[in-house]
């Protein structure tokens, strides 16, 4: 009872009262179990040790507990000394002492051994196959798992719940839909359909393998769902980039009185990143706080993400001060969010702040560093840092490395060096990089370059509409219309359309949104005269429009009236009229923000001295007293 209750002490003061003599297998085991049950594992192998010098051989109760012991505190060492006992005591052929062996030797990584524990045990029960199918897959050998499913199936013999579950785990991490489908209808003809923890792993997998309508028709029917249901959908709706879904089905728990824990509100938090929600993100920020969970670290790091992806630079900083521990994804989610806002220099600040800090950078650190370097223009100090990667850190660069530093070169003005660069890579370009490449070249004016990049794009991804737009708008800034039509006729001929531009913006939790030439919305009347006043406010402050990417050969003013009427340029009038001086105008667009309106919003931030946020498709631009955060570079 004591052991059991935590009470070591007490438990300690029992056992020293019995006489030696009086002193059983049972007693040991006893205080032992319990010890290992309350995380006390050191105690435990202490134990163990002193019940072996009082000559009381332990017995199959007692060689898991020890094993589990070893387990716990990574002692490979030990655990052979255990095993050992084990083998002279004849109790290693138990099948539960045998299984505890083999899990002691998976989790401390003596994967050679734990093989041949597993291959030499006489028997092996249930509990024996599930622990060597997890252990595969925390080897990260989903396969391996799946072989052993199968193995077993043949065996016969009774499956359990935790036996679907983990080769439910085995195919979420393999992404094999189709075997997860064939799973399912085993499952349910072994009773299990309607177990919960089961459709728990259904919900799962089905949303890592992308199949979010069997996900939700899983979760539907479910007849009680628990926390871990709530949870796993909401992860689900994220991991398929649904985050309004995500949101609307946490906001469903919360009235179902599920307990916010930090899986389920780190993960709709993240939702709320993607959509760059930020009234919802502070919502569950709130509901964090109230759950005294913000300071955890899965938390935490999730809403520094969410406030950089929504750009609020200002709480995301705050959130990452008052964090009482961060780990390397924290570290990674405010380094992210320095390149994309385009704080190059504090970007690169932290990075050698996490180097003082003995914080080891990982693949994901040098995306977001060599982005920044990017954004800033700091080819040198970003080349170096590229080789730096193998030879300092041992890290080998990969495909989004490469992307970036193309990039880089490209932004740089730099586009033969950088088309030289993409020409020596160890494997073959991919769409980002000839995007890269031929968005500099519209910059810098270099057609032949770009249509060259063109090329490639369209034979790596022919129905993106976006790739033919910036060729077309490349040729109509050089006043080449001819080809500028023959590029839009060919998207008409194989039935490729641009997609239409949106912008939206956020008021008090309700979304509008606005398309080119919009005079829907209720309030358009004002929106119109905002605009008109913006304009004679602009063009005496020495604006003028940039017409050379219209889309047609048209007359100047016609052209003028064009881009005037973006969608972005709408929702900025809309938000001018609606949102309270002092406060930040959000504005988010699924395509890029043109030349066009990027200049007028520099214009726009500082006649009406507004702090101007607009996240386009492609990165964050800041606007504050006629300058934005990406130099001018998107």
């Amino acid at each position: 009872m004591y052991s059991k209750l935590d009470l070591l002490d007490s438990a300690q003061l029992m056992l020293s009262l019995i006489p030696p003599p009086d002193r059983s297998v049972v007693t040991w085991t006893t205080l032992i179990a319990g010890t290992v049950q309350n995380g006390h594992f050191s105690s435990a192998i202490l134990h163990f040790a002193t019940m072996h010098r009082e000559s009381i051989l332990p017995n199959d109760f007692t060689f898991p507990c020890a094993f589990k012991a070893c387990n716990s505190l990574r002692s490979p060492v030990i655990g052979r000394q255990v095993h050992a006992l084990a083998v002279k005591t004849g109790q290693i052929h138990d099948v539960f002492v045998g299984c505890s062996a083999f899990d002691m030797y998976s989790k401390t990584g003596l994967k050679d051994d734990a093989c041949k524990m597993f291959d030499e045990m006489p028997e092996k029960n249930l509990a024996t196959w599930n622990t060597y199918m997890s252990n595969a897959i925390l080897e990260g050998k989903p396969n391996k798992a799946i072989e052993a499913f199968v193995k077993l199936k043949k065996l016969g013999g009774e499956l359990s719940s935790i036996t679907f579950r983990v080769v439910l785990n085995a195919c979420a991490d393999a992404l094999y839909l189709q075997l997860s489908k064939q799973v399912h209808g085993f499952v349910i003809r072994c009773g299990y359909g309607q177990h919960v923890s089961v459709a728990n792993s259904f919900v799962d997998c089905y949303g890592k393998c992308r199949d979010i309508r069997s996900a939700r028709l899983v979760f539907d029917g479910i007849c009680n769902h628990n926390d871990v249901s709530w949870c796993s959908m909401v992860a689900a709706y994220e991991q398929n980039d649904e985050g309004e879904n995500a949101c609307m089905l946490f906001l469903q728990a919360m009235r179902n009185n599920i307990e916010p824990k930090d899986f389920i509100v780190s993960s709709v938090i993240s939702a709320c990143a993607g959509i760059a929600g930020m009234e919802m993100g502070r919502l569950v920020h709130a509901i964090s706080l109230k759950a005294c969970i913000d300071g955890n670290v899965f938390v935490g790091s999730a809403l520094v993400d969410m406030y950089a992806k929504c750009g609020n630079l200002e709480d995301c900083e705050k959130v990452f001060d008052e964090m009482p521990e961060r780990n390397l994804i924290t570290w990674n989610a405010l380094l992210g969010g320095y390149a994309h806002l385009g704080h190059a220099e504090m970007a690169l600040a932290l990075f050698e702040e996490m180097q003082c800090g003995n914080v080891i950078p990982n693949y994901v650190t040098f995306v977001s560093i060599l982005a920044a370097c990017s954004r800033a223009g700091a080819v040198d100090v970003g080349m170096t840092i590229f080789d730096s990667m193998r030879s300092k850190y041992g890290i080998e660069a990969g495909v989004e490395h490469y992307a970036c530093v193309v990039d880089m070169l490209a932004r740089a003005g730099m586009v033969e060096r950088a088309y030289e660069f993409i020409k020596r890579m160890p494997f073959d370009p991919t769409v980002s990089m000839w995007g890269s490449l031929l968005g500099a070249c519209k910059v810098y004016r270099n057609n032949r370059l770009g249509k060259m990049a063109a090329d490639k794009l369209f034979q790596l991804d022919p129905q993106d509409s976006g790739n033919h737009v910036i060729l077309s708008n490349m040729f109509a800034a050089a006043g080449r219309w001819e080809e500028a039509n023959v590029v839009r006729m060919e998207m008409k001929e194989v039935g490729i359309n641009k997609n239409a531009g949106w912008s939206w913006i956020t008021i008090k939790n309700s979304v509008h949104t606005f398309q080119s030439k919009d005079t829907r919305h209720e309030r358009n009347k004002d929106i119109q005269a905002m605009l008109s006043k913006l304009q004679m406010q602009m063009k005496g402050a020495g604006y003028t429009s940039d017409t050379s990417l219209a889309l047609f050969d048209l007359e100047e003013e016609e052209r003028e009236s064009e881009v005037w009427h973006h969608s972005e340029k709408i929702a900025l009038a809309f938000g001018l009229c609606v949102v309270p001086t002092g406060l930040p105008i959000r504005i988010t667009k699924n395509l890029r923000i043109c030349f066009d309106c990027h200049t007028a919003f520099k214009f726009i931030s500082g006649i009406t001295n507004r702090e101007i946020i607009v996240r386009d498709n492609n990165r964050f631009h800041r606007f504050i007293n006629f300058e934005c955060s990406c130099r001018d570079y998107w």
